[in-house]
């Protein structure tokens, strides 16, 4: 069996990795990376399964597809590495952060410090082409990560943070009876106004986790994101 990934994130999706559909996208990815700019590195594919075991996954926030532009794709849903401005849609997510919970905004998009305490920052496609976004749309992504959407609803007392509509899709995957879900439109500027503003997704997030039991994620990020 491939191991692609450093923990118990292998058990839950190793047998995907047999399956034809994944030699299929493996194919396609040896490809695309021989040929084309594509991110984020081969090597960060998986960060987000790395960085937040499937065992230690309190909250799931669910992005599309990476960003498509250099420097700033780590595997990570809406984070950027540092060095990189913050993108619009993780202004707009900072801007309510703060209303929310009163968290002061930093000056880099380094998330890495709310996947240490249980976030998985998951996109449902995990590699783009520079300057194209979705260009890795339907090449069998989404079906390894509806895998790993259903294996976190079947653990339960999971958080499920759904921005916009293809997020939102992704609900029926969740069992709404053992896990919580909290959705609004995206935080892109052209959709935050409708209902991302104002929607207080991390202190309802909080709220859940308490009553599972479970300790809040400390959603203040640290101003050095080398302290990440």
């Amino acid at each position: 069996m491939k191991r692609f990934i450093k923990n118990d994130w292998q058990d839950i999706l190793g047998p995907e990795f047999e399956k034809d559909y994944y030699r299929n996208l493996h194919n396609f990815l040896k490809h695309e990376y021989q040929t084309q700019t594509i991110y984020p590195d081969m090597y960060h594919i998986f960060q987000a399964f790395d960085w937040t075991p499937y065992h230690a996954t309190k909250v799931v926030i669910l992005g599309q597809d990476p960003y498509h532009g250099p420097h700033q794709a780590h595997g990570l849903s809406f984070s950027v590495l540092p060095g990189n401005q913050v993108p619009p849609s993780l202004q707009n997510i900072y801007k309510e952060l703060q209303a929310d919970l009163g968290c002061q905004p930093v000056n880099h998009g380094y998330l890495k410090h709310w996947a240490d305490q249980g976030v998985l920052l998951l996109n449902s496609v995990l590699t783009v082409r520079r300057g194209r976004a979705y260009s890795h749309q339907g090449k069998g992504w989404e079906r390894l990560t509806d895998q790993a959407i259903k294996a976190l609803s079947q653990k339960g007392k999971v958080v499920f943070i759904l921005w916009g509509n293809a997020a939102k899709a992704k609900a029926s995957l969740i069992d709404q009876n053992k896990n919580t879900i909290i959705s609004s439109s995206h935080p892109s500027p052209f959709s935050a106004q409708y209902s991302f503003f104002g929607s207080r997704p991390f202190s309802r997030t909080n709220q859940a986790l308490r009553e599972y039991h479970e300790e809040p994620i400390d959603w203040q990020l640290p101003v050095d994101p080398d302290e990440s």
